[in-house]
């Protein structure tokens, strides 16, 4: 059972393994068969069970009928990222003229071309997520296209591939049972290190079929030693062969291979030498093998086993210090060691060899090889990325030209959406260390790149930094606009807000400035509760209401003013005026818009949200179609497009459009579970899901949902959007929970009227409060719809007007309770709320026994897809006396 990339002189037959080619022989048969049905098979087991024998066989079984596509991951190289994607795809895509790849990445290909080394990056920061969202469709097409051949993908020692290929593969796999494409993978069963291990239980949990390899039978051992060596093999020689391997393919393959190179006789009086030879196969046997072979071979060994796999010969020739013809001498004698195989690139017989080989190499002689390779790599013009893996391994030594080339790979590692790769690379820069002038700088680098993966970290470094000297005033200024995002990420609103705010009162007057102080009042506005509400809605009016909206600068204190109004019920002319301002002819500015990282994306989307609860659902609904094309032209395929699509939900809700807004609102959620529990895209996303499903009247989903994701108290540092204990309240009202959806409104409530956040669209508890206590506590319930009345009299809204008076009427006679809905209804009718005008319809066809209103509120309700207030309302046209 040799390794198909051994080169063994020795063939043997695939023993005991008819179940797992059975397996994968069915699995083929339906990838290629009427419906094409694809899906992953994992096989495991310990090092040398014949994972890659089997997988090699499979690939030739496969190969008269499918396109095979093979890469496997290397102890080595676990640090390059995307090493065992490019294996698989770059083959295959390589040879495409570049107008038929274009047309395979479709407007991926300047977001995910890069990652594979097909063409140049062309911005500095590719979002990780957008990048694998692009590997998706790059591989499904290519399946899609390959029907009449196809795609089989074999990827081999799973359990050493690179981080980024690995957690590309743990997503992809769910989509396999759709696709025409079948991987099979193969992993050692021992546990290894994070984040590798929860990524091959990913992959595991989503097989088809996963597969523990066994070790042979002590028959199919002797089968083995007889094919190998004979029939005249005896029982007792074979028996102490499957005693000293236990059975392990790949040792009884070498032990046979030595048994012939000896020239030894296969019987029982040769038994006893068994245990010795079996150790020259692994460990410091093989390595007192290696160096029986000479110093030269050793040395060229030495430099291949640092490179690690897909060995170029010249450049382990150079790094060993060789000619060409010695080098060639030396693959020869390594080759007839069963050490090498291959001619160029070279590779190790078997994993085991490579480790062997290169945990002998004296570790100073070790450090000083990867420092060669990493000179060796630069002078082919690899790139800086490439020689990383090398600098990483090299002791620091305070050199600035380490640190630059560290700092190269960084950035180069960030532009194909890598990050992690790029954390690696300036954790490694910080031992070296960098030159004093140059620390804090490093620091905010890290900063930065690990603001994607680990908020926490990007707090620490940029703390640090900050607390340096050595950072101009513009990357101060930027430095702590994202430390503040970090906060705000990692739930820690004041905490971000006081740290702008300090900074800003350092920085003298100017556009950093006013960078600060506008994050300042985002993260004040932003967060569920705060010191001084009042004082700050009074500074931000003061410092933007005259502003004509001429700058960035000013787009986004007129933004945040604009969202601060609607949040209070001012005047929703002013909002609209404010946000009309904020905006350029319609659209956010460029500089201000949904990509740009200087004032970030919450800049446009609180226009939009400003305009979405003031009865202009349509102006943000273009604003939020916007982002989700600039976000999927950009490849951002993460927590902003989870947003975007969020918003976009939040527009069609507000237009009334009911099951529109829960497709987007869903694709919203999706898409934040993808990013990461807890994160406020993910309160949202529930949040507005949660009140569209009310509206439909889909109590117990609604329910489901809040559980799920446990939405309720402890709330999150940030406000929900809407607000999220309305909301809830809401839910515990259509539940018949009235005391406890008292205590939820009574207490949002509190909280909102002590910021003076009167938007009864956006938090509309006065209304749900007073339903609930009509029946107990009637006086205070007309109060509190008085109050709300009084709020939306103040701003305006036709929504927050009709909603109000609908309230009202529950509380009147029953003359006075037909004129307020009548009111109701004219003001609903001439707003954007259908939703909302169906309920008032409804109303005042109960309150009149109008035939003609319920079936109105019949037609508007079904038309918005409120499916149970449509049927309320057919209901009470049913009650009705026959005219």
């Amino acid at each position: 059972m040799p390794s198909p990339r051994s080169g063994h002189r020795l063939s043997a037959p695939l023993l005991e393994r008819e179940p797992e080619l059975a397996a994968a022989a069915r699995a083929i048969d339906a990838l290629t068969g009427p419906d094409a049905t694809g899906g992953l098979l994992v096989y495991r087991g310990e090092a040398g069970i014949g994972k890659t024998s089997l997988l090699a066989e499979i690939g030739r079984r496969a190969a008269d009928r499918c396109t095979v596509l093979s890469g496997r991951g290397g102890e080595t190289v676990t640090s390059v990222p995307f090493h065992v994607v490019r294996q698989l795809l770059v083959p295959a895509l390589l040879p495409l003229p570049e107008e038929r790849l274009r047309r395979l990445f479709g407007d991926r290909f300047d977001l995910t071309a890069p990652a594979l080394g097909l063409a140049p990056p062309t911005a500095p920061l590719a979002d990780p997520q957008g990048v694998r969202d692009g590997l998706d469709r790059v591989v499904a097409r290519l399946a899609e296209q390959q029907r009449e051949q196809p795609l089989v993908v074999l990827v081999d020692d799973a359990h050493w591939a690179d981080a980024e290929s690995l957690l590309w593969l743990a997503e992809f796999a769910g989509r396999l049972p759709g696709l025409p494409l079948l991987i099979v993978l193969a992993h050692r069963a021992d546990p290894p290190a994070e984040p590798t291990a929860t990524l091959l239980r990913r992959v595991d949990e989503r097989a088809r079929l996963t597969v523990t390899l066994h070790a042979l039978t002590e028959d199919a051992t002797a089968d083995l030693a007889r094919a190998a060596l004979g029939d005249r093999t005896d029982d007792p020689f074979c028996r102490e062969v499957w005693q000293v391997t236990g059975g392990n393919p790949y040792e009884t393959v070498e032990l046979l291979a030595t048994v012939r190179d000896r020239m030894l006789e296969p019987v029982a009086r040769s038994a006893g030498l068994l245990r010795g030879l079996g150790a020259s196969a692994r460990g410091s046997g093989l390595v007192a093998r290696l160096e029986r072979l000479g110093t030269a071979a050793t040395r060229f060994a030495w430099a291949a086993a640092v490179l690690g796999t897909d060995i170029p010969r010249r450049l382990a020739a150079t790094l060993a210090g060789m000619s060409p013809d010695e080098a060639a001498d030396c693959v020869a004698r390594l080759r007839e060691a069963r050490i090498v195989t291959g001619s160029d690139p070279l590779e190790f017989t078997h994993p085991l060899v490579a480790t062997a080989v290169y945990r002998s190499i004296p570790p100073a002689v070790r450090t000083a090889l990867h420092g060669r390779a990493a000179w060796a790599v630069t002078l082919e013009g690899l790139g800086a990325a490439a020689a990383s893996r090398h600098l990483l391994e090299v002791h620091p030594d305070d050199d600035p030209d380490v640190v630059g080339q560290l700092r190269e790979a960084a950035r180069e590692h960030l532009a194909v959406g890598a990050p992690d790769a790029a954390r690696r690379c300036l954790e490694r820069a910080l031992q070296e260390p960098p030159p004093p002038d140059a620390y804090a700088e490093v620091l905010y680098e890290l900063g930065c790149a690990a603001l994607l993966t680990s908020p926490a970290a990007t707090v620490r470094h940029l703390r640090s930094a900050l607390d340096l000297p050595g950072l101009d005033p513009a990357l101060r200024a930027d430095a702590t606009c994202r430390l503040g995002q970090a906060l705000a990420h990692s739930n820690q609103l004041r905490e971000a807000s006081a740290t702008v705010a300090a900074e800003a009162a350092r920085t003298p007057p100017g556009r950093a400035r006013t960078r600060l102080e506008a994050a300042h009042f985002m993260y004040e506005s932003f967060r569920a509760a705060e010191d001084d509400p009042h004082g700050r809605s009074r500074r931000l009016a003061a410092l933007a209401d005259h502003l004509p909206g001429a700058d960035d600068a000013e787009r986004a204190l007129l933004s945040l003013r604009a969202f601060d109004a609607m949040l209070r019920g001012e005047d929703t002319a002013l909002v609209h005026d404010l946000c009309d301002r904020a905006l350029l002819d319609g659209s956010p500015a460029p500089g201000v818009g949904w990509t740009d990282t200087e004032w970030g994306f919450e800049t446009p989307a609180m226009i939009g949200i400003a305009y979405a609860f003031t009865d202009r659902p349509d102006r943000a609904r273009d604003l939020f179609e916007e982002a989700v094309r600039a976000y999927e032209i950009s490849g951002w395929s993460g927590a902003h497009l989870a947003f975007a699509h969020t918003l976009l939900g939040l527009a069609h809700r507000r237009a009334g459009d009911l099951p529109r807004a829960e497709s987007f609102l869903r694709e919203g959620l999706r898409l934040a579970d993808r990013a990461g529990r807890g994160l406020a895209v993910q309160w949202d996303a529930v949040c507005l899901l949660a009140d569209t499903l009310l509206a439909r009247g889909r109590t117990g989903e609604a329910r489901e949902l809040v559980d799920r994701y446990a939405f309720g108290p402890p709330w999150p540092s940030a406000m929900v959007l809407p607000d999220g204990p309305c909301v809830r309240g809401r839910l515990l009202l259509a539940e018949g929970r009235t005391r406890e959806a008292v205590a939820e409104l009574e207490a949002a409530g509190r909280a909102l009227e002590a910021r003076g956040r009167h938007n009864g669209v956006w938090a509309p508890w006065a209304c749900d409060l007073a339903r609930a206590l009509a029946a107990d506590a009637p006086d205070r319930a007309a109060r509190l719809a008085g109050l709300a009345r009084a709020h939306a009299e103040r701003s305006g809204s036709g929504t927050a007007l009709g909603e109000a008076l609908r309230c009202a009427a529950l509380f009147a006679a029953p003359d006075e309770a037909r004129a307020l809905l009548a009111r109701a209804v004219r003001h609903l009718e001439a707003s954007p709320s259908a939703y909302e005008h169906a309920l008032a319809r409804h109303d005042h066809g109960v309150a009149l026994g109008s035939r003609t209103e319920l079936a109105r509120a019949a037609a508007l309700a079904t038309a918005c897809g409120a499916d149970t207030l449509a049927a309320r309302a057919h209901r009470a046209l049913s009650d009705l006396p026959a005219q």
